[in-house]
């Protein structure tokens, strides 16, 4: 017992030093006044204060919010299907389509987000292939669609893997069963398996919603440097302006709603398993 608790001696480590330290001198910073002597501890809300009082910042947060919505709907709707298809296929097909959903994630985030800037620039394939039906190019890079296209891109794996788990568990007998009652496609498909692909769902959303809403790099690259989303205004207030109690206090607000998106996906998930459970016991 004794040799596997030192064993976890060097992870307990690596937690401490990557992410207890860390936030601990993010709190430390978001409640010190900019300017004063950390060791002072002069604590204060007005880096709060500041962020909920300034009118630009929060509608920079509303549009993260935002963006962060329309990339977690396109991801269930695009997703759902493809995560259907792979889960009643052969296990032979459903082992290829997976690996052509994963193979994109092998390649680097940063180096596929560039990709899309080639296809999307103005001289770039989409408006090439434009030109050359007769049709007038479009301004495509650099805009909300840009954004949102590198997140669905990016995140949807995470959505479909998700979805697909919980489709290819699924009893099948239940869906003759259904069949046996007189349901058709349709009634199957809402009684049956959209019931019990919930938990895939919402787990798919937590793994989209979550990093859409904090990103930075996809923002920066796809919608240009004036186009800012609140991981952009964070990174900014660290790197180039330097005020990190500011920028610490935005990360704790943040960290906030992530931690309040998690509390409610999780209710849902609770409540989704409990409501499977009551219709077994009425069967």
């Amino acid at each position: 017992m004794k040799t596997f608790r030192r064993l976890t001696y060097p992870y307990i480590a690596w937690i401490l030093a990557m992410i207890v330290i860390p936030m601990i001198l993010i709190v430390m910073y978001a409640f010190t006044q900019q300017g004063n002597e950390v060791a002072t501890l002069h604590f204060t809300f007005d880096n709060f204060m500041q962020f909920f009082t300034d009118m630009d910042f929060l509608r920079t947060l509303w549009l993260s919010l935002r963006i962060a919505l329309m990339t977690t709907v396109l991801c269930i709707l695009i997703g759902y299907p493809i995560a259907y298809m792979i889960a009643m296929s052969s296990s032979k097909r459903r082992n290829l389509y997976i690996l052509l959903i994963t193979l994109p994630m092998w390649i680097n985030m940063l180096v596929r987000t560039y990709a899309w800037i080639g296809i999307l620039s103005d001289n770039g394939l989409i408006n090439s292939l434009l030109s050359a039906i007769g049709l007038q190019p479009q301004k495509l890079l650099y805009t909300d669609f840009a954004v949102v296209l590198g997140m669905v891109y990016n995140f949807i794996p995470f959505m479909i893997l998700q979805i697909e788990s919980s489709l290819a568990k699924m009893d099948k007998s239940l869906l003759d069963a259904a069949n046996d009652l007189g349901a058709d496609r349709w009634q199957r498909f809402v009684k049956v398996t959209l019931p019990l692909s919930l938990p895939g769902v919402i787990s798919g959303i937590t793994l989209v919603f979550l990093p859409a809403v904090s990103s930075f790099v996809i923002p920066k690259l796809l919608g240009g440097g004036g186009y800012m989303l609140i991981g952009n205004v964070i990174e900014n207030q660290f790197i180039t302006v330097g005020e990190w109690n500011f920028g610490s206090a935005i990360s704790m607000i943040m960290a906030v709603i992530i931690m309040i998106s998690m509390y409610v996906t999780k209710k849902l998930d609770k409540s989704d398993d409990a409501l499977s459970r009551k219709r077994g016991s009425v069967r």
